[in-house]
């Protein structure tokens, strides 16, 4: 029988657990070295955080979306935090955030996480551009349920794609399930 591939989900699991077992991140014991990691996983995923945030403004915000990032930068407990938001006039308009991808490692943390404006604490275990890449469907769907919980918090009006085709399907020919 052929060895499955363990999904990125899992691994991210597998490895955080790992983390706290060991009192390790990548293999680094010290805040120095875990920094040195994340700083690496920052740069690795940027690409991935564009390509869904551009995804995203692309179908739903009908282009109408900017994007923009903070780089990495210390936060006022120490730690280290780099993001990735899109905001539209829409949602500047309800008084809601925007959508954002966020990378931190708060300065009482044993390692970094992922989270987004209304979803929180994904392990971050990037040590390499494959490991980046295993993270694009993780990102979608915090992505995705930010957009979802920002709907609540105002109305789904926030949503150009939904608005500018009212009363028709977003994608003919695709059913919904």
């Amino acid at each position: 029988m052929p060895a499955r591939r363990v999904p990125a989900y899992i691994t991210s699991l597998i490895r955080h657990f790992e983390d706290l077992r060991d009192g390790t991140h990548g293999g680094s014991a010290s805040r120095r070295d875990k920094e040195a990691h994340f700083e690496k996983a920052v740069q690795l995923l940027a690409p991935i955080a564009r390509q869904v945030l551009t995804e995203m403004n692309a179908r739903l915000l009908l282009d109408t979306g900017q994007l923009s990032e903070t780089g990495l930068r210390r936060t006022a407990d120490g730690g280290l935090n780099a993001s990735w938001a899109l905001s539209w006039p829409e949602q500047r308009a309800a008084g809601v955030e925007p959508i954002m991808l966020q990378a931190y490692f708060g300065g009482g943390f044993h390692h970094p996480h992922l989270r987004g404006t209304t979803v929180h604490d994904w392990p971050l275990n990037v040590f390499s551009d494959e490991d980046a890449a295993a993270q694009l469907s993780i990102l979608r769907a915090i992505a995705s349920s930010d957009l979802h919980n920002l709907v609540y918090r105002a109305d789904y009006r926030i949503v150009p794609a939904v608005t500018a085709n009212s009363g028709t399907p977003l994608f003919p020919g695709v059913k919904a399930t």
